[in-house]
């Protein structure tokens, strides 16, 4: 009799833990009106590829998994809003939206100096709004002894002041530093949250003292997967969600505070920032882009951005 009614407490247990997993796999949100025709054209940076497709997934109730390399699949997924999901990385989809080549765009900064001339030049301005929060890493090769580096320890080898290791408490090595190309989101967070106001008059990294510019996120972990000296930086979300075999890199510290969520979201870490929805100024307040802009900043929208992985401000 016992057995009988261990083995009912236990089916019990399992249909509500099931329950419960179907409906949080089921949950989805409503835009009044909203269809995959009228769907609005959404473009973005690299790192908030996922977040624009989950976002899709729960504004129909699509099904979606993660792959490797950070793609996120939806199922059942029709062509007409496939294509409405567009990935031009940070410059290009912010280019886009200046000349409504898209409608909406997820980025991981604001405009730079350069694309703010070109929106000028173009008689266009832009709405940008924070909705989320991630963070710059600094990532060096796994063999690398170097756990921690200060702030200015880094602007002193991206300055090329400090070039061995050793002079950082390293290995008697040369440093390799590696950047991005110029307008990508990386490179100008790099530009902003660590290099700003140092050594150069506009805050930029002098190119010159460069051999190699990287021009993809994946090329950093391919170059420092097989250079032990080289270092460079990289988005949180993107290493932590779509990097896939991460065991020969290692993220530093910085100032001692390794980059996690809760150093994130309490911006204990030094090198915190914004994820941005922007919009163009001229919008119809009448679309549905608009009010899919709005909604990203409810409390519904906050639930779907942290699903993501992100962090919603």
């Amino acid at each position: 009799m016992k057995s009988r009614t261990l083995v009912t407490f236990l089916i019990l247990c399992a249909m509500i833990l099931c329950t419960s997993c179907e409906k949080d796999d089921s949950f989805f949100v409503e835009i009044e009106g909203i269809s995959f025709e009228n769907y609005p054209r959404i473009d973005g940076s690299t790192s908030t590829d996922p977040l624009n497709h989950i976002i899709a997934a729960k504004l129909f109730g699509l099904k979606y998994e993660w792959e490797n390399g950070g793609i996120v699949n939806l199922r059942n997924c029709p062509q007409s809003l496939t294509d409405k999901l567009q990935c031009s990385q940070t410059h290009g989809a912010i280019t886009n939206l200046i000349d409504n080549q898209t409608d909406l765009i997820i980025v991981a900064r604001t405009m730079s100096a350069d694309e703010k001339q070109y929106a000028d030049n173009a008689g266009v301005s832009l709405i940008e709004t924070p909705i989320a929060l991630d963070a710059l890493d600094f990532i060096v090769n796994s063999q690398n002894r170097i756990n921690s580096l200060s702030i200015e320890q880094i602007q002193n080898i991206y300055l090329g002041n400090t070039t061995n290791w050793n002079e950082v408490g390293g290995a008697n090595e040369e440093i390799i530093p590696f950047i991005r190309n110029e307008n990508s989101g990386s490179q100008e967070m790099m530009n902003e949250l660590v290099m700003n106001n140092v050594g150069t008059p506009d805050g930029k990294i002098p190119y010159a003292y460069f051999d190699e510019i990287l021009g993809t996120m994946v090329r950093v972990y391919t170059e420092l997967t097989q250079n032990k000296n080289g270092i460079c930086f990289t988005p949180h979300y993107y290493k932590e969600y779509m990097v896939y075999g991460k065991e020969s890199i290692k993220t530093l510290a910085i100032n001692g505070i390794a980059p996690n969520r809760k150093s994130i979201k309490n911006k204990t870490y030094p090198f915190v920032a914004n994820v941005y929805v922007s919009i163009r100024s001229d919008l119809d307040r009448n679309s549905m882009a608009y009010k899919l802009y709005e909604w990203l900043q409810t409390e519904s929208g906050k639930r779907v951005i942290e699903e993501s992985g992100y962090i919603p401000n």
